[in-house]
């Protein structure tokens, strides 16, 4: 009688079992926190607990990884994560993700290089992709017909092997604590892409400091304890990337400066490292839209200007918040300042907001689009080259048009030291015109990019009445402002009487390589 309630129950839970659905995806698997022998894979299905990774060094994949699943919404929905271990670096795999039943498609990814392995690579920053109510589908565009095209056109090769990771400076959902904006606004139009390579955001505004962001991604736990995956780093190559949280209630932690500060001393004697990438979410200055401006990144800014001053290492930082695209360069310093938004939020259009015409920026757009960086790691002279590919806007469409450039070397290329033109005669008060001969390098390439003049009191340059920094291009408001400026002249202000001044001037390069002052030449002002 035992053995007939027995095979009767048997065939009732198998019953059972049969008649449960199969798990369905809520999130396709994307990637995070890949380092030289590891790489963590996550994605959400309906229900099931049943946490396993498929993979090998071909298709055929051959080996298993079992991981982990738990709650994300208090509901039969659950979100799986496996470490997969024991990889070699900057070598490609494949995978497949399953929760019973449910069986994902073969997808690739690819481990990082060391530093030392001089390897070269590329990576991607995009931001502010939360979703306009007029433009819905604005960061699957980007995403699908922009990105992904891109790579394959550029570079001709599987994703894996044409970028390393993705940069998100925040704003990936317009409401944080709204579920479905992850679902269905954030995960479903990307996961083309972070199936294949890994994303590594920081908190935005709108994430709202939400358990979802948390859940979601799983960051490099390195920063202060106390604040995990608020503030992290990751090694990619020659490449040290650090994000931050600029959100009010985390910006002002003095904890954050201070590991920033580790972090940078330590970048500093790792010899592997050449430059210096820093994500936040807040501009220092903004051109588009002077209220979404925040102090506390200036810190930042002079935190990574030091770094790169003390070490000759070239640093940059990306930032979102204001929607639109943003290139500047710091005025003595080998940093660059780079806003990479919109990738999908509503564009900041000129006019729109209050703005400013800053000396830092060199070009400023109103536009969609996403910021590419190929990273050269020839050991003999490393280099990474920034790209900015626009999708337009409502006005203008552009198919992934490159509209911005610049190249920026970890050595030293100095241009030579201008000469600078004597003023013979006296100055009227009304102001002289300073003059130096014509921008030379010793690197093939190289062109007048910058000048920097000064004019002062003393020979010292401690009493400066003229303080002037202008660029070759200055694209503010769809007009180029310094349109037909060769650079090798500047007038000075009204002077005073009878009066010795002093005065000098430096140029720069394309790559942000000043050379040296000119010599320190005079002239004296009229009697009135």
């Amino acid at each position: 009688m035992k053995n007939k309630i027995t095979l009767v129950l048997l065939l009732l839970v198998c019953a059972l079992q049969a008649q449960k659905p199969t798990p369905e995806f809520v999130i396709h698997p994307f990637l995070q926190d890949a380092t030289p022998n590891s790489i963590i894979i996550k994605w959400e299905t309906s229900h099931g607990e049943e946490s396993i990774v498929e993979w090998g060094t071909s298709s055929k994949l051959g080996k298993k990884a079992n991981g982990i699943s738990y709650d994300i919404n208090f509901s039969s929905s659950r979100i799986h994560e496996v470490k997969i271990g024991g990889l070699k670096r900057f070598t490609t795999y494949f995978y497949r993700v399953r929760t019973g039943k449910l069986v994902s498609d073969i997808f690739q990814f690819k481990t990082p290089p060391f530093g030392s392995d001089n390897q070269s690579f590329n990576m991607l920053a995009m931001s502010d992709m939360q979703i306009d109510g007029q433009f819905p589908d604005k960061f699957s565009e980007i995403v699908n017909e922009g990105i992904l095209p891109f790579l394959k056109n550029e570079y001709g090769d599987e994703v894996p092997q044409n970028l390393a990771l993705v940069m998100i400076p925040g704003d990936l959902v317009s409401d944080g604590t709204n579920y479905s904006h992850w679902t269905d606004h954030f995960f479903e139009p990307s996961k083309n892409l972070f199936a294949e390579v890994p994303v590594y955001p920081v908190l935005g505004n709108h994430e709202k400091n939400t358990t979802y962001y948390f859940k979601y991604f799983s960051l490099p736990e390195n920063g202060t304890p106390a604040y995990a995956e608020h503030w992290w780093y990751k090694d990619y190559g020659n490449v040290r990337i650090i994000g931050l949280d600029s959100n009010d209630g985390f910006r002002n932690i003095q904890k954050q400066y201070d590991w920033l500060q580790e972090v940078l001393n330590d970048a500093e004697k790792n010899e592997d490292i050449d430059f210096v990438f820093a994500q936040l979410h807040h501009p220092h200055k903004s051109e588009l839209w002077i209220p979404g401006e925040e102090e506390s990144t200036g810190k930042v800014v002079k935190m990574l200007e030091t770094f790169t001053d003390k070490t000759g290492k070239p640093s940059l930082h990306f930032f979102g918040h204001t929607h639109g695209y943003s290139r500047g360069q710091s005025k003595d310093h080998k940093h660059l300042w780079v806003n990479v938004a919109s990738a999908g939020g509503a564009i900041d259009n000129w006019g729109e907001f209050e703005g400013r015409d800053y000396d830092e920026f060199t070009v400023t757009q109103d536009e969609y689009g996403f910021v590419m960086v190929e990273v050269d790691a020839n050991p003999s002279q490393p280099k990474f080259t920034l790209k900015r590919i626009s999708r337009g806007n409502e006005n203008i469409f552009r198919n992934n048009e490159k509209t911005d450039e610049i190249t920026i070397y970890a050595k030293q290329r100095k241009p030579n030291t201008p000469e600078a033109v004597k003023i013979n005669s006296g100055v009227a008060i009304t102001g002289a015109m300073l003059k130096a001969k014509p921008f030379t390098s010793n690197f093939e390439g190289a062109y007048h990019d910058a000048s920097h003049w000064q004019v002062a009191t003393d020979k010292e340059f401690k009493k400066l009445v003229l303080d002037s920094w202008k660029q070759s291009e200055n694209w503010y408001y769809l007009e180029n402002r310094q349109k037909d400026d060769d650079l090798t002249d500047e007038p000075t202000k009204r002077l005073s009487a009878n009066t010795v001044y002093y005065w000098r001037v430096r140029y720069r390069d394309q790559n942000l390589n000043w050379s040296d002052w000119s010599a320190t030449e005079t002239f004296k002002t009229e009697a009135q």
